[in-house]
């Protein structure tokens, strides 16, 4: 049986490590024998016994650029881009041309770059990043059985909306907020925000002046969280993929969302698609979608995503009979 190693450094419930760790899970493991190590970990095996494939899928940076050299004497290597895209660029690069030389640079160390979204391969090739030939878009997913069970919410005459993720800039829930803010105060509208992070005292202090939104926590159960919501918010910065919308179409929910990178692509037809960081449109949006439509939204979405997770773990298991065959 051949040999994969997946090196992560991200130990997060979400993300990279997410998906990691359901496709060890999954039927994957009657073709390969999979493992995840640290870079470090991977790296004091050199003299040990080698993979077939290795799958790198921490955030490219400068320090790790001598690993990558090393690591593809070992093994055929391939990184899964989780991390970076069009608005990442816009948002947190100061230097672009210094930024764009690294991940050249990291890819031309590569034999292959898995790409998460078309959007974010549209951005690696039209920069001249990547060589097209060694670029192949594999759209994340999960398990999505308890999402696809969870009954269809009929239209009420409140409008619940579910908001959830990392508290933290890239998520945009501050911008929500503001948005909500503006929102006539008549309109039956409720806001389910759940989750956690560097954010959280600044999401506290704008949620204390809006009696609509409620603070749940950390969101450890998603399908009981959105079993009684009649849609989705994702107000993001920036979203390589967005596993949100995916699993906001499973659990049958509409989708307001803004229209960045791997999100544009995911909610168009399934919801509404608002400029980045627009406040006015995004209250605007939150202020005449209807449950009905939003039910609408999350019946076509529901049936557009029934086989995400079975089609992911496919094209896994084709790219890495592919990357390594002789």
């Amino acid at each position: 049986m051949k040999t994969i190693w997946h090196l992560i450094g991200d130990r997060r419930p979400g993300g990279s490590n997410h998906l990691v760790r359901n496709l060890l899970n999954s039927s994957l493991g009657e073709s390969f024998a999979s493992q995840t190590l640290t870079l470090e970990q991977g790296l004091k095996r050199v003299k040990g016994e080698l993979p077939d494939a290795i799958i790198f899928h921490y955030a490219s940076a400068w320090k790790y650029l001598p690993a990558l050299w090393r690591l593809q004497t070992m093994a055929p290597v391939h990184i899964c881009e989780h991390h970076y895209c069009a608005g990442f660029e816009q948002h947190q690069v100061k230097s672009l041309q210094r930024f764009r030389l690294l991940l050249k640079t990291a890819y031309g160390l590569a034999d292959g770059v898995i790409s998460v979204s078309r959007a974010q391969k549209q951005w690696l090739i039209g920069h001249k990043l990547v060589h097209p030939a060694k670029v192949k878009v594999i759209r994340p997913a999960s398990p999505l059985a308890n999402f696809l069970a969870l009954p269809l919410k009929p239209p009420s005459s409140t409008l619940t909306l579910g908001v959830y993720g990392r508290f933290a800039p890239q998520k945009g829930f501050d911008l929500l907020l503001k948005a909500i803010a503006n929102v006539p105060p008549d309109l039956p509208i409720r806001i389910k925000l759940g989750g956690y992070g560097e954010d959280e005292a600044l999401i506290r202090q704008l949620t204390a002046a809006l009696p609509a939104v409620q603070l749940v926590g950390p969101v450890e159960d998603v399908p009981t969280f959105l079993a009684d919501c009649d849609g989705v918010i994702i107000p993001s910065r920036w979203e390589p993929w967005g596993l949100v919308a995916l699993e906001a179409k499973a659990a049958g929910k509409g989708i307001i969302a803004t229209a960045v990178d791997g999100l544009s692509e995911q909610v168009e037809g399934f919801g509404l698609l608002c400029p980045p960081e627009d406040l006015e449109m995004l209250t605007k949006a939150i202020a005449k979608v209807s449950p009905k439509q939003l039910q609408q939204w999350g019946q076509e979405g529901r049936i557009a995503v029934t086989n995400a997770w079975e089609k992911c773990v496919q094209e896994w298991h084709d790219y890495l009979t592919a990357a390594i065959e002789p």
